[in-house]
């Protein structure tokens, strides 16, 4: 499998939604290819920390940073108010 076929096949393979062969195909990929096992990493943690239902407390820099572009992206989107 290619990596673009991997991200195709990703949210039901993490769900475990998949076929035995397609989930056979796709660890044998991820066996060797760091950067799509960095992907189904991140994507598992954050759907462990969705499920959880725990906030999580941000550094203080990137909520500035979050919030800063929310507000440039509401001022773009709406200028009048």
């Amino acid at each position: 499998m290619t990596c673009e076929e991997i991200l195709a096949a990703l949210n039901d393979y993490v769900d475990g939604r998949r076929g035995t062969a397609i989930c056979e195909a796709l660890e044998e990929h991820l066996a060797d290819c760091n950067p799509c096992q960095l992907v189904v990493d991140n994507i598992r943690q954050t759907i462990t920390l969705y499920k959880s239902g725990r906030p999580v407390e941000l550094p203080a820099e990137l909520d500035e940073r979050l919030h800063a572009m929310l507000r440039q992206s509401w001022k773009a989107r709406f200028p009048e108010r």
